[in-house]
């Protein structure tokens, strides 16, 4: 029974459908989401504003490594441009965008080619 949070901002895109996808870091716990799985969405989680957003099924989980100079994806740099449709999938204007938001949110400092966000792709 997965839950997973969104910031306001990503909330109307998901409610809408045009975000359908999510990059998050693996749980510590190893109960991360498994194809075929309910997905509960929300947003404001641990608040008063908390409310569900959607109830979705896990389609793929793929991992993942944003880094400063693009996408490894299931161990595989992808092109810019499909690095852009990502992050385009997920709420973003480009890639730049999605590594500037990563970046701060994560606090990641390194320029190296394969140091950076080591996570999730969880599409539904």
């Amino acid at each position: 029974m997965p839950l997973i949070g969104f910031k306001k901002r990503f909330a109307p895109m998901v409610e809408s459908g045009k975000k359908r996808q999510t990059i998050r870091a693996k749980r510590r716990d190893g109960r991360n989401p498994h194809p075929g799985e309910t997905l509960y969405l929300y947003t404001g989680l641990r608040t008063k504003g908390c409310r569900k957003i959607g109830q979705v099924f896990c389609k793929s989980v793929t991992e993942i490594v944003v880094t400063r100079r693009g996408i490894i994806l299931a161990g595989e740099w992808v092109t810019s441009a499909e690095a852009d449709q990502i992050a385009i999938a997920d709420g973003f204007g480009s890639y730049s965008e999605l590594w500037d938001f990563m970046e701060r949110e994560h606090h990641m400092m390194s320029i190296e080619d394969t140091s950076g966000f080591w996570g999730l792709l969880i599409k539904w």
